[in-house]
């Protein structure tokens, strides 16, 4: 017999959609609606560089338009198709509707490896990308807002925005174009470590629920929990360090492209994603073993597994040695349709990837807000909180000296209290609620139905019947 054929990116897409409306009462007609992609752009132009011209080929795609603008990211590596782009855009779709922000989904791409160019050479393509896209509408507030993903950042969002608003200068809300931009062109505070710090309220919410934790074959809070963190980029890093230094959990392994680490005491954070940045990769740490079959750490006992990097790298063939209890997607795909199944008979949860890395489309949007207010958040009502709660200080402080040794303020109590909100804090407050929100509407339909057999299914149809309900309000 030959080898069961993995099922691809975008066919695991399909057949997770296909598992959640097959038991929802859709329409056919309205059904293929939700599922097609509307429409792929290719885009293939050349940029001279090193003294000739090099051309290369980029996507944008957008799932849907049931609300607008659609919003989803750019990534830059060799691996960037049209199947992948597409696949990625529908999850947008579903993970906007879930998280109940109000966008379409979309998703961009560019095949290249940002590391063979130097930085004014990326800016020239970047440029030239951006152009292509905002002259067919594929960039704009209104229409179509970019983020950062894989390979991008902050640096490529302030090029990208920058030359939409060359081309359109009369444009009031050229900044709201795109998010993911640096604090200094219209950025918001919060958003680079959004994603990760997505993950550890979805996490916390999660453990909120004894009954949920009992189903992994777990009990108690994140504290002393062991975790596996597969890649320390952006959004690895994020979560791995809030999880570690706030929530009291051990990263005993870390998985990276060399290789892996593993200490069963837990590995520092902060230390390894330093050593990374200096040495390019993991081989060589001093406190930690190296193995250098990363992969094979995926199998590590453990009591959380966070894939943060690439899809696919729970499949067929390795899942059912798979050890963990828990899997949280930190990053899109990373588990097969056909592993999803194998590791969902093994009684393991997972926490869907379409509502665990939504922290990132979450303060995206809270970023197109602001920039269309044209005004930071708590810029207003700060130092009206602030008075008011002295207020409230002063009249305690005077009941402090009356009531004497009977009864005295905690002494922390009042430069916690006296601080209105800032940015930052109004921002993970925005995405905290976010996340319980969208973690409690996925639950209640895991556990009020008895034909829902995981979360993934649950959020899938949550998001669906979101969408649905949009297409209607619309006539369709």
């Amino acid at each position: 017999m030959g080898a069961i054929a993995e099922p691809t990116f975008r066919e695991s897409v399909d057949l997770m959609f296909n598992r959640a409306v097959s038991v929802m009462d859709l329409s056919p007609g309205l059904e293929e609606k939700i599922r097609v992609c509307n429409a792929t752009y290719t885009v293939r132009f050349g940029v001279r560089l090193r003294g000739r011209i090099q051309t290369f080929t980029g996507y944008r795609s957008v799932h849907s338009e049931h609300l607008e603008p659609v919003k989803g990211g750019i990534r830059y590596a060799m691996a960037v198709n049209q199947d992948e782009v597409e696949a990625l855009a529908a999850l947008m779709t579903y993970k906007c509707a879930l998280v109940e922000a109000p966008f379409g989904g979309s998703k961009g791409g560019l095949c290249l490896n940002p590391r063979e160019y130097d930085e004014h050479e990326l800016e020239l393509i970047t440029r030239r990308f951006a152009y292509e896209l905002a002259k067919r509408d594929l960039i704009s507030p209104s229409q179509n807002v970019p983020a950062p993903d894989m390979g991008t950042g902050e640096r490529e969002m302030a090029w990208i925005a920058d030359q939409y608003r060359r081309m359109n200068t009369t444009d009031i809300n050229a900044s709201a174009c795109v998010t993911g931009k640096p604090l200094f062109a219209g950025g918001i505070h919060g958003r680079v470590e959004a994603t990760g710090r997505g993950v550890q309220y979805a996490l916390r919410e999660f453990f909120r629920y004894p009954e949920d934790v009992a189903k992994a074959g777990l009990k108690g809070s994140l504290d002393g929990k062991e975790i596996v963190v597969q890649g320390l980029g952006n959004v690895g890093y994020h979560a791995a360090k809030f999880l570690a230094e706030e929530d009291g959990a051990r990263i005993t392994a870390i998985v990276e492209h060399d290789g892996a680490l593993v200490n069963d005491e837990g590995l520092d954070v902060e230390a390894v994603r330093n050593w990374i940045t200096t040495h390019g990769g993991v081989a060589g740490y001093p406190e930690a073993t190296y193995v250098e079959k990363g992969n094979t750490v995926l199998e590590k006992e453990c009591d959380i597994l966070i894939p943060a990097a690439l899809e696919a790298v729970i499949t067929l063939q390795n899942a059912a040695r798979i050890k963990a209890r828990l899997i949280i997607e930190a990053a899109n795909g990373p588990i097969t349709a056909g592993a999803d199944e194998i590791l969902r008979n093994k009684g393991v949860v997972i926490i869907p990837d379409l509502y665990a890395n939504a922290g990132g489309v979450t303060v995206s949007y809270f970023e197109w807000v602001k920039n269309l207010n044209h005004m930071r958040f708590g810029r207003m009502q700060r130092r009206h909180e602030e008075s008011r709660h002295n207020a409230l200080v002063d009249e305690l402080e005077r009941l402090d000296r009356y009531l004497g040794d009977a009864w005295s303020m905690t002494p922390s109590f009042k430069d916690k209290y006296l601080r209105g909100a800032d940015e930052l804090e109004l921002v993970r407050s925005g995405l905290d609620d976010t996340m319980r929100a969208a973690y409690q509407s996925m639950r209640e339909v895991w556990h009020a139905r008895k034909d829902v057999l995981d979360l993934r299914m649950a959020a899938y149809i949550v998001a669906i019947e979101r969408v649905a309900l949009c297409y209607r309000d619309k006539g369709l």
